[in-house]
């Protein structure tokens, strides 16, 4: 199954028989005091360093989210897309939680948006997808209810299949414009989250073939060494259906594990690209 996303100029397909899809991450300031104390004061200048890097660091698409406490959101992801699509033409991510702020990101989006996220719960669900809907847009979807994150697998897949009845069924959004994350957790608070995550993965993908996203920092956070666990987790992931993620694509030794996995999983016909960004680092070395 194809999720197709544009900007402007440029269309991207993400898929299991594509090049993963490498979403990046950086455009966001959880975590990120001086960025977001600069957002506050309508400094978008990082904006742009952002961007450059995540462009150069290989990047599918960008996630724009500008949730930050005391400012106008709408006001600020509006602003905040416009920008990024003056500084790259590739397909954007709007993210946020509040729904004025996801309408006024779509109206300032030229092209077919990602949306970045609906959950289960009915509210957010009837709250979300007509702006989906409206738009037409794709939307990243969460298998959770009510802030509680099920421990089985099999109990994801059955929130997956109430949000594909109402999506579906009641809003007429295509099946393939809804992106399914499957919920990554940090393997800090316990070793076998990870394992339920790709659980998840298989059930999803052999029930419904449905593009997969999540995001792939979660599992490694507050561990040591964070790009070495990205780089083993997500080709993992990668063989059990999952399509894209919203990483930091500055970690050069994690999308290396991508494409090295696109390769040996068929999704670099002759292997064109990886040796392409061999050639590219070895005279960039020169």
């Amino acid at each position: 199954m194809h999720t197709v996303v544009r900007s402007a100029t440029r269309e991207v397909v993400i898929g299991g028989d594509q090049p993963f899809c490498l979403i990046g991450e950086r455009l966001n300031p959880t975590g990120r005091k001086v960025f977001a104390q600069q957002l506050r004061d309508g400094d978008l200048s990082q904006i742009v360093v952002d961007v450059e890097q995540q462009v150069a660091g290989g990047a599918t698409m960008l996630d724009v989210n500008m949730g930050v406490p005391l400012a106008d959101e709408a006001e600020l992801l509006a602003k905040a897309v416009t920008l990024v699509q003056e500084l790259t033409d590739l397909p954007l991510v709007i993210d946020s939680s509040v729904i004025e702020a996801l309408e006024a990101g779509l109206g300032a989006y030229q092209g077919k948006a990602l949306v970045n996220s609906v959950t289960g719960e009915r509210e957010r669900l009837d709250a979300i997808l007509p702006i989906v809907k409206r738009y037409g847009a794709a939307v990243i979807a969460l298998p959770n209810e009510e802030d509680e994150i099920p421990d089985e697998p099999e109990k994801r897949l059955e929130i997956t299949r109430k949000i594909l009845d109402i999506a579906v069924g009641e809003y007429e959004i295509p099946l393939e414009d809804i992106v399914i994350d499957p919920l990554a957790m940090p393997i800090g608070a316990d070793t076998s989250l990870v394992k339920t995550t790709l659980r998840t993965i298989e059930l999803i993908h052999d029930e419904f073939d449905l593009n997969m996203t999540l995001g792939a920092g979660n599992v490694s956070f507050g561990m040591p060494n964070r790009p070495a666990l990205g780089s083993a987790f997500l080709p993992m992931a990668m063989t059990c259906g999952l399509t894209s993620a919203i990483m930091d694509v500055r970690s050069a030794q994690m999308v290396e594990a991508v494409k090295a996995a696109d390769l040996l999983l068929g999704n670099d016909d002759w292997g064109a690209a990886w040796i392409a960004r061999a050639r590219a680092a070895k005279a960039a070395a020169v």
